[in-house]
């Protein structure tokens, strides 16, 4: 069952709304959706509700919400694309991040105080490294996540376990970053970084052109192992 709900921020009378997909039976634990660029769209929805097909509460929030609410764009289409990349040029991820601490707030309440996690992708993998250092997320992972050799600095306040699925080929994130990566994140005790060799940025994209369904299925696989180890 799906729904969209509204989520009150952590300060202020302020709202934002949120796709919500609930499993069968009850939740066994929760889910954070990040989205990309481009919105809650079709993608976002479906990684919601293939998360509930496997039992968990997944909620993804709608975060330009400040800038315009209700964005779904469609990255194979060019002028949509352009249009996801204005939109990131004015987020202030920050106050992302603090949306996102109240999604992940709205979630354990709605589930009773249990686990909540959560995965992101693009853009939602970036704000997933980021979720793991300045919340109290259970379990995070991020997928071609972009700029976290610019957010090393806040590694030391990972506290749980961090997955990084990074594709070696990333159009948006060179062999530097990559290696800058591995040599700050390697070494700490709560992150796992998979490579995927070949791979560009979006490959476990639900839908469109950029997926490559072996390295999706592979690195799903691993986050599914990932969530059933640290969020049950």
């Amino acid at each position: 069952m799906s729904e969209t709900v509204q989520i009150n921020r952590l300060t202020g009378d302020d709202h934002f709304k949120a796709y919500v997909a609930r499993p069968a039976d009850e939740p066994k634990a929760a889910i954070v959706v990040i989205q990309e660029i481009f919105g809650v769209n079709a993608g976002i929805r479906r990684k919601c509700d293939k998360l509930a097909e496997a039992g968990y509460l997944a909620v993804a929030p709608d975060l330009f919400w400040p800038l315009e609410r209700g964005v779904e764009l469609d990255p194979d289409v060019e002028p949509e694309f352009q249009r996801a990349l204005e939109l990131m040029g004015k987020f202030d991820q920050d106050e992302g991040i603090r949306d996102i601490e109240a999604t992940i707030k709205w979630a354990r309440d709605e589930i009773g105080g249990g686990k909540v996690g959560a995965v992101g992708y693009c853009l939602g993998g970036r704000l997933a490294y980021m979720t793991a250092a300045r919340t109290d997320s259970d379990a995070t992972v991020g997928y071609y996540a972009v700029g976290v050799d610019e957010l090393l600095r806040e590694k030391e306040a990972i506290a749980n376990p961090l997955m990084l699925h990074i594709p070696t080929e990333d159009g948006f994130v060179d062999k530097e970053t990559q290696q800058k990566m591995h040599e700050g994140l390697d070494p700490h005790p709560k992150v796992t970084l998979h490579d995927y060799e070949g791979m560009d940025h979006g490959f476990a994209t639900e839908f469109g052109k950029r997926r490559d369904e072996e390295n999706a299925a592979l690195a799903d696989k691993r986050t599914a192992e990932f969530f059933t180890e640290h969020l049950l």
